[in-house]
Protein backbone atom coordinates (compact mmCIF):
# COMPACT_ATOMS: atom_id res chain seq x y z
CA UNK A 1 0.00 0.00 0.00
CA UNK A 2 1.56 3.46 -0.86
CA UNK A 3 2.10 5.86 1.93
CA UNK A 4 0.11 8.62 -0.51
CA UNK A 5 -2.98 6.95 -0.37
CA UNK A 6 -5.76 7.81 1.98
CA UNK A 7 -4.74 8.62 5.73
CA UNK A 8 -7.21 5.98 7.01
CA UNK A 9 -6.11 3.20 5.04
CA UNK A 10 -2.55 2.62 6.83
CA UNK A 11 -4.59 2.22 9.73
CA UNK A 12 -7.41 -0.06 8.31
CA UNK A 13 -4.52 -2.31 7.05
CA UNK A 14 -2.80 -2.42 10.42
CA UNK A 15 -6.02 -3.10 12.13
CA UNK A 16 -7.10 -6.10 9.49
CA UNK A 17 -3.78 -7.03 10.35
CA UNK A 18 -4.37 -7.20 14.13
CA UNK A 19 -7.91 -9.17 14.01
CA UNK A 20 -5.58 -11.67 11.55
CA UNK A 21 -2.61 -12.44 13.52
CA UNK A 22 -4.78 -12.49 17.30
CA UNK A 23 -6.72 -15.09 15.85
CA UNK A 24 -4.44 -17.49 17.17
CA UNK A 25 -4.99 -16.14 20.84
CA UNK A 26 -8.10 -18.59 21.18
CA UNK A 27 -7.67 -20.74 18.49
CA UNK A 28 -7.06 -23.54 20.78
CA UNK A 29 -10.36 -22.53 22.65
CA UNK A 30 -12.24 -23.30 19.62
CA UNK A 31 -11.10 -26.73 18.99
CA UNK A 32 -11.94 -27.60 23.20
CA UNK A 33 -14.49 -29.99 22.54
CA UNK A 34 -12.78 -31.80 19.93
CA UNK A 35 -9.18 -31.81 22.30
CA UNK A 36 -10.99 -33.20 25.26
CA UNK A 37 -13.22 -35.73 23.25
CA UNK A 38 -9.97 -36.95 21.17
CA UNK A 39 -7.14 -36.52 23.40
CA UNK A 40 -8.85 -37.00 26.41
CA UNK A 41 -8.67 -33.50 28.29
CA UNK A 42 -10.54 -32.21 31.28
CA UNK A 43 -11.94 -28.55 31.12
CA UNK A 44 -8.99 -27.80 33.37
CA UNK A 45 -6.41 -28.90 31.12
CA UNK A 46 -8.06 -26.39 28.44
CA UNK A 47 -7.81 -23.65 31.03
CA UNK A 48 -4.46 -24.59 31.13
CA UNK A 49 -4.03 -24.13 27.56
CA UNK A 50 -5.29 -20.57 27.81
CA UNK A 51 -3.41 -19.94 30.65
CA UNK A 52 -0.13 -20.84 28.56
CA UNK A 53 -1.05 -18.42 26.06
CA UNK A 54 -1.68 -15.80 28.64
CA UNK A 55 2.01 -16.56 30.64
CA UNK A 56 3.96 -16.20 27.27
CA UNK A 57 1.98 -13.04 26.51
CA UNK A 58 3.49 -11.67 29.93
CA UNK A 59 6.70 -12.64 29.47
CA UNK A 60 6.75 -11.89 25.92
CA UNK A 61 6.31 -8.06 26.98
CA UNK A 62 8.10 -7.73 29.84
CA UNK A 63 10.85 -9.15 27.35
CA UNK A 64 9.98 -6.67 24.80
CA UNK A 65 9.80 -3.82 27.59
CA UNK A 66 12.75 -4.36 29.68
CA UNK A 67 14.81 -4.81 26.85
CA UNK A 68 13.59 -2.29 24.73
CA UNK A 69 13.66 -4.73 21.93
CA UNK A 70 10.00 -2.44 20.78
CA UNK A 71 11.65 0.65 20.72
CA UNK A 72 15.54 -0.19 18.95
CA UNK A 73 13.91 -2.45 16.30
CA UNK A 74 11.82 -1.94 13.27
CA UNK A 75 7.89 -2.15 14.36
CA UNK A 76 6.69 -3.58 10.96
CA UNK A 77 9.18 -6.10 10.86
CA UNK A 78 9.13 -7.05 14.91
CA UNK A 79 5.24 -7.68 13.85
CA UNK A 80 5.85 -9.81 10.42
CA UNK A 81 8.73 -12.05 12.45
CA UNK A 82 6.42 -12.40 15.44
CA UNK A 83 2.98 -13.44 13.33
CA UNK A 84 5.00 -16.01 11.17
CA UNK A 85 6.64 -17.78 14.25
CA UNK A 86 3.50 -17.25 15.61
CA UNK A 87 1.44 -19.06 12.60
CA UNK A 88 3.95 -21.91 13.09
CA UNK A 89 3.62 -22.82 16.80
CA UNK A 90 0.11 -23.11 16.07
CA UNK A 91 0.41 -24.99 12.67
CA UNK A 92 2.55 -27.29 14.89
CA UNK A 93 0.06 -27.54 17.69
CA UNK A 94 -2.44 -29.15 14.88
CA UNK A 95 -0.06 -31.79 14.23
CA UNK A 96 0.33 -32.66 17.99
CA UNK A 97 -1.29 -36.53 18.79
CA UNK A 98 -2.07 -35.72 22.25
CA UNK A 99 1.22 -34.66 23.72
CA UNK A 100 -0.49 -32.36 26.63
CA UNK A 101 3.34 -31.55 27.61
CA UNK A 102 4.25 -30.20 24.18
CA UNK A 103 0.95 -28.33 23.83
CA UNK A 104 1.44 -26.51 27.12
CA UNK A 105 5.02 -25.49 25.43
CA UNK A 106 3.50 -24.80 21.80
CA UNK A 107 0.92 -22.37 23.35
CA UNK A 108 3.06 -20.55 25.70
CA UNK A 109 5.41 -19.72 22.84
CA UNK A 110 1.89 -18.30 20.51
CA UNK A 111 1.69 -15.84 23.67
CA UNK A 112 5.35 -14.86 23.60
CA UNK A 113 4.48 -14.22 19.67
CA UNK A 114 2.02 -12.01 20.59
CA UNK A 115 3.52 -9.66 22.42
CA UNK A 116 4.88 -8.83 19.03
CA UNK A 117 1.54 -8.42 17.43
CA UNK A 118 -0.57 -6.85 19.81
CA UNK A 119 1.48 -3.90 21.27
CA UNK A 120 3.58 -3.33 18.47
CA UNK A 121 0.47 -2.95 16.50
CA UNK A 122 -0.40 0.08 18.66
CA UNK A 123 2.68 1.55 17.91
CA UNK A 124 2.20 1.07 14.24
CA UNK A 125 -0.79 2.76 14.52
CA UNK A 126 0.09 5.64 16.57
CA UNK A 127 3.15 5.82 13.84
CA UNK A 128 0.54 6.61 11.35
CA UNK A 129 -2.02 8.35 12.98
CA UNK A 130 -0.49 9.70 16.34
CA UNK A 131 -3.16 12.68 16.18
CA UNK A 132 -6.06 10.56 15.75
CA UNK A 133 -4.75 8.00 18.36
CA UNK A 134 -7.94 7.30 19.84
CA UNK A 135 -9.96 6.68 17.23
CA UNK A 136 -7.22 4.61 15.74
CA UNK A 137 -6.63 2.54 18.39
CA UNK A 138 -9.96 2.22 18.57
CA UNK A 139 -10.45 -0.06 15.49
CA UNK A 140 -7.26 -1.84 16.83
CA UNK A 141 -9.10 -2.88 19.67
CA UNK A 142 -12.00 -3.37 17.60
CA UNK A 143 -10.21 -5.75 15.87
CA UNK A 144 -8.56 -7.76 18.42
CA UNK A 145 -11.97 -8.09 20.20
CA UNK A 146 -13.66 -9.53 16.80
CA UNK A 147 -10.57 -12.04 17.45
CA UNK A 148 -11.58 -12.84 21.15
CA UNK A 149 -15.29 -13.87 19.78
CA UNK A 150 -13.82 -16.01 16.88
CA UNK A 151 -13.82 -18.98 18.53
CA UNK A 152 -17.22 -18.71 19.31
CA UNK A 153 -18.13 -18.08 15.71
CA UNK A 154 -15.67 -20.42 14.09
CA UNK A 155 -18.45 -23.24 16.84
CA UNK A 156 -21.34 -22.12 14.98
CA UNK A 157 -19.59 -21.77 11.48
CA UNK A 158 -17.52 -24.73 11.01
CA UNK A 159 -18.44 -27.42 13.25
CA UNK A 160 -18.30 -29.86 11.08
CA UNK A 161 -14.37 -29.63 10.26
CA UNK A 162 -12.25 -31.09 11.66
CA UNK A 163 -10.38 -29.41 14.32
CA UNK A 164 -6.85 -29.29 13.03
CA UNK A 165 -8.52 -27.42 9.70
CA UNK A 166 -9.84 -24.81 12.28
CA UNK A 167 -6.10 -23.51 13.93
CA UNK A 168 -4.29 -24.22 10.40
CA UNK A 169 -6.81 -21.69 9.34
CA UNK A 170 -5.58 -19.34 12.19
CA UNK A 171 -2.27 -19.75 11.17
CA UNK A 172 -2.86 -19.24 7.53
CA UNK A 173 -4.84 -15.83 8.70
CA UNK A 174 -1.53 -14.79 10.81
CA UNK A 175 0.94 -15.41 7.55
CA UNK A 176 -1.07 -12.82 5.97
CA UNK A 177 -1.08 -10.38 8.74
CA UNK A 178 2.48 -11.10 8.58
CA UNK A 179 2.20 -9.98 4.81
CA UNK A 180 0.12 -7.12 5.29
CA UNK A 181 2.37 -5.12 7.91
CA UNK A 182 5.85 -6.08 6.13
CA UNK A 183 4.11 -4.95 2.85
CA UNK A 184 3.31 -1.63 4.62
CA UNK A 185 6.03 -0.64 7.16
CA UNK A 186 6.55 1.79 9.60
CA UNK A 187 4.69 5.28 9.65
CA UNK A 188 6.62 8.70 9.37
CA UNK A 189 5.90 9.70 13.50
CA UNK A 190 8.20 6.93 14.92
CA UNK A 191 11.09 7.04 13.36
CA UNK A 192 13.41 3.47 13.58
CA UNK A 193 16.74 4.09 16.05
CA UNK A 194 19.61 4.44 13.89
CA UNK A 195 22.54 2.03 14.42
CA UNK A 196 24.60 3.30 16.86
CA UNK A 197 22.41 6.24 18.20
CA UNK A 198 21.50 6.89 21.52
CA UNK A 199 19.46 3.97 23.48
CA UNK A 200 15.83 5.10 24.31
CA UNK A 201 16.00 4.31 27.82
CA UNK A 202 14.69 2.11 30.82
CA UNK A 203 10.51 2.21 29.69
CA UNK A 204 9.78 2.03 33.44
CA UNK A 205 10.98 6.12 33.23
CA UNK A 206 7.37 6.35 32.08
CA UNK A 207 5.83 5.49 35.24
CA UNK A 208 7.50 8.56 36.89
CA UNK A 209 5.15 11.27 34.95
CA UNK A 210 2.03 11.62 36.94
CA UNK A 211 -0.12 11.28 33.54
CA UNK A 212 1.21 8.30 32.47
CA UNK A 213 0.33 6.55 36.16
CA UNK A 214 -2.84 7.52 36.03
CA UNK A 215 -3.99 6.15 33.21
CA UNK A 216 -2.26 2.67 33.75
CA UNK A 217 -4.31 2.39 37.08
CA UNK A 218 -7.02 3.10 34.68
CA UNK A 219 -5.90 0.58 32.53
CA UNK A 220 -5.03 -2.01 35.18
CA UNK A 221 -8.81 -1.72 36.57
CA UNK A 222 -10.11 -2.35 33.24
CA UNK A 223 -8.05 -5.31 32.56
CA UNK A 224 -9.25 -6.58 35.89
CA UNK A 225 -12.52 -7.05 34.78
CA UNK A 226 -12.22 -7.54 31.00
CA UNK A 227 -10.85 -11.12 30.51
CA UNK A 228 -12.63 -12.17 33.29
CA UNK A 229 -15.63 -11.14 31.64
CA UNK A 230 -14.97 -12.75 28.34
CA UNK A 231 -13.80 -15.86 30.11
CA UNK A 232 -16.52 -16.33 32.55
CA UNK A 233 -19.52 -14.56 29.84
CA UNK A 234 -20.65 -17.88 28.61
CA UNK A 235 -21.61 -19.67 32.03
CA UNK A 236 -23.04 -16.39 33.38
CA UNK A 237 -25.83 -16.38 30.11
CA UNK A 238 -26.19 -20.45 30.77
CA UNK A 239 -27.19 -19.12 34.22
CA UNK A 240 -29.30 -16.64 32.82
CA UNK A 241 -32.88 -16.95 31.49
CA UNK A 242 -31.11 -16.46 28.07
CA UNK A 243 -31.44 -19.85 26.93
CA UNK A 244 -34.24 -20.88 27.34
CA UNK A 245 -36.13 -18.10 26.13
CA UNK A 246 -33.93 -18.13 22.88
CA UNK A 247 -33.76 -21.11 22.79
CA UNK A 248 -32.94 -21.50 18.69
CA UNK A 249 -29.88 -19.77 19.49
CA UNK A 250 -27.01 -21.81 21.35
CA UNK A 251 -24.92 -20.21 24.35
CA UNK A 252 -22.11 -19.94 21.52
CA UNK A 253 -23.97 -17.79 19.46
CA UNK A 254 -25.34 -15.44 22.95
CA UNK A 255 -21.40 -15.38 23.77
CA UNK A 256 -20.62 -14.50 19.93
CA UNK A 257 -22.80 -11.61 20.23
CA UNK A 258 -22.38 -10.11 23.53
CA UNK A 259 -18.29 -10.07 22.80
CA UNK A 260 -18.05 -9.22 19.40
CA UNK A 261 -20.35 -6.07 19.79
CA UNK A 262 -17.68 -5.09 21.63
CA UNK A 263 -15.93 -3.80 18.53
CA UNK A 264 -18.58 -1.97 17.56
CA UNK A 265 -18.39 -0.24 21.01
CA UNK A 266 -14.68 0.41 20.41
CA UNK A 267 -15.03 2.21 17.25
CA UNK A 268 -17.89 4.16 18.30
CA UNK A 269 -15.84 5.65 21.60
CA UNK A 270 -13.24 6.29 18.64
CA UNK A 271 -16.12 8.64 16.46
CA UNK A 272 -16.73 10.34 20.06
CA UNK A 273 -13.25 11.28 20.73
CA UNK A 274 -14.56 14.11 17.96
CA UNK A 275 -16.32 15.41 21.00
CA UNK A 276 -15.25 14.26 24.05
CA UNK A 277 -11.67 13.76 24.70
CA UNK A 278 -10.20 10.25 25.36
CA UNK A 279 -10.50 10.56 29.60
CA UNK A 280 -14.50 10.59 29.24
CA UNK A 281 -14.30 8.38 26.62
CA UNK A 282 -12.63 5.57 28.90
CA UNK A 283 -14.12 6.67 32.34
CA UNK A 284 -17.67 6.51 31.09
CA UNK A 285 -17.44 3.56 29.45
CA UNK A 286 -15.20 1.74 32.38
CA UNK A 287 -18.24 3.34 34.70
CA UNK A 288 -21.13 1.79 32.94
CA UNK A 289 -19.38 -1.54 32.51
CA UNK A 290 -18.72 -1.50 35.80
CA UNK A 291 -22.58 -0.31 36.68
CA UNK A 292 -23.34 -4.01 35.11
CA UNK A 293 -20.90 -6.25 37.23
CA UNK A 294 -23.04 -4.41 39.83
CA UNK A 295 -26.33 -4.73 39.20
CA UNK A 296 -26.27 -8.09 36.89
CA UNK A 297 -27.49 -10.25 40.25
CA UNK A 298 -30.12 -7.68 40.22
CA UNK A 299 -31.09 -7.76 36.45
CA UNK A 300 -31.29 -11.19 35.95
CA UNK A 301 -34.17 -11.50 38.89
CA UNK A 302 -36.04 -8.08 37.21
CA UNK A 303 -35.82 -8.03 33.84
CA UNK A 304 -37.37 -9.97 30.91
CA UNK A 305 -34.95 -12.03 28.89
CA UNK A 306 -35.42 -9.45 26.19
CA UNK A 307 -33.84 -6.54 28.58
CA UNK A 308 -31.56 -8.96 29.99
CA UNK A 309 -29.92 -9.38 26.87
CA UNK A 310 -29.74 -5.56 25.97
CA UNK A 311 -28.40 -5.17 29.15
CA UNK A 312 -25.57 -8.12 28.34
CA UNK A 313 -24.93 -6.31 25.35
CA UNK A 314 -24.38 -3.08 26.29
CA UNK A 315 -22.14 -4.56 29.03
CA UNK A 316 -20.19 -6.16 26.09
CA UNK A 317 -20.06 -3.13 24.02
CA UNK A 318 -18.62 -1.09 27.27
CA UNK A 319 -16.24 -3.31 28.42
CA UNK A 320 -13.67 -3.42 26.10
CA UNK A 321 -14.25 0.12 24.91
CA UNK A 322 -12.14 2.14 27.23
CA UNK A 323 -9.09 0.13 26.24
CA UNK A 324 -8.15 1.54 23.35
CA UNK A 325 -8.95 5.28 24.90
CA UNK A 326 -6.50 4.00 28.37
CA UNK A 327 -3.57 3.18 25.56
CA UNK A 328 -4.10 6.62 23.10
CA UNK A 329 -3.58 8.70 26.66
CA UNK A 330 -0.71 6.58 27.65
CA UNK A 331 0.97 7.26 23.90
CA UNK A 332 0.61 10.66 24.74
CA UNK A 333 2.04 10.67 28.49
CA UNK A 334 5.40 9.00 27.72
CA UNK A 335 8.25 10.42 25.92
CA UNK A 336 7.95 9.16 21.83
CA UNK A 337 10.72 7.06 22.31
CA UNK A 338 9.29 4.94 25.17
CA UNK A 339 6.22 4.42 23.25
CA UNK A 340 6.67 0.98 22.40
CA UNK A 341 8.22 0.00 25.57
CA UNK A 342 6.01 1.82 27.70
CA UNK A 343 3.04 0.35 26.52
CA UNK A 344 4.17 -2.73 26.28
CA UNK A 345 5.07 -3.29 30.12
CA UNK A 346 1.84 -1.82 30.59
CA UNK A 347 0.14 -4.21 29.00
CA UNK A 348 2.27 -7.20 30.67
CA UNK A 349 1.09 -5.70 34.34
CA UNK A 350 -2.44 -5.58 33.04
CA UNK A 351 -2.72 -8.88 31.50
CA UNK A 352 -0.72 -10.02 34.60
CA UNK A 353 -3.93 -8.83 36.93
CA UNK A 354 -6.32 -10.94 34.22
CA UNK A 355 -4.48 -14.31 35.71
CA UNK A 356 -5.67 -13.08 39.20
CA UNK A 357 -8.69 -12.28 38.23
CA UNK A 358 -9.74 -15.15 35.79
CA UNK A 359 -8.96 -17.71 38.74
CA UNK A 360 -11.01 -15.89 41.24
CA UNK A 361 -13.78 -15.81 38.81
CA UNK A 362 -13.63 -19.02 37.74
CA UNK A 363 -12.93 -20.44 41.46
CA UNK A 364 -16.04 -19.38 42.65
CA UNK A 365 -18.57 -19.54 39.72
CA UNK A 366 -20.18 -22.43 40.70
CA UNK A 367 -20.94 -20.87 44.52
CA UNK A 368 -21.96 -17.14 43.71
CA UNK A 369 -23.12 -17.98 40.24
CA UNK A 370 -24.32 -14.30 38.84
CA UNK A 371 -22.80 -12.56 41.46
CA UNK A 372 -19.50 -13.52 40.08
CA UNK A 373 -20.03 -10.17 38.60
CA UNK A 374 -19.11 -9.06 41.73
CA UNK A 375 -15.38 -9.95 42.01
CA UNK A 376 -14.83 -8.18 38.62
CA UNK A 377 -16.32 -4.73 40.50
CA UNK A 378 -13.20 -3.48 42.50
CA UNK A 379 -11.45 -3.85 39.30
CA UNK A 380 -13.73 -0.56 37.63
CA UNK A 381 -13.83 1.03 41.22
CA UNK A 382 -10.40 1.32 42.03
CA UNK A 383 -9.39 2.35 37.95
CA UNK A 384 -12.26 5.27 38.30
CA UNK A 385 -10.83 6.64 41.44
CA UNK A 386 -7.33 6.11 41.38
CA UNK A 387 -7.23 7.89 37.26
CA UNK A 388 -9.17 10.95 38.48
CA UNK A 389 -6.79 11.18 42.05
CA UNK A 390 -3.57 11.10 40.13
CA UNK A 391 -4.91 13.10 37.27
CA UNK A 392 -6.41 15.91 39.79
CA UNK A 393 -3.44 15.99 42.12
CA UNK A 394 -0.85 18.62 41.93
CA UNK A 395 2.11 18.07 40.06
Amino acid sequence: MKRGSVQFSPVLTIAIAQLFGTSLWFSANSAADDLVRTWGLTAANIGTLTAAVQAGFILGTMAFALLGLADRFSASRIFGLAALLGAGFNAWFACLSGDFSAAIALRFAVGVCLAGIYPIGMKLVISWAPDRAGAALALLVGMLTLGTALPHGLRIAAAQWPWQYVMAGSSVLACAAAVLVLCLGNGPHLPVRRHGAPSPGNPLRAFRDRRFRAVAVGYFGHMWELYAFWTVLPMLVARSSLPSVFGGLSISTLAFAIIGIGALGCIAGGLLTRWVDSAGVALGALTISGTCCLLLPFAADALSPGWLLFFFLVWGATVIADSPQFSALAARACPPTLVGGALAIQNSIGFALTVVSIALASTYLGELGLKTSWILLPGPILGILGFLLLRRRPA
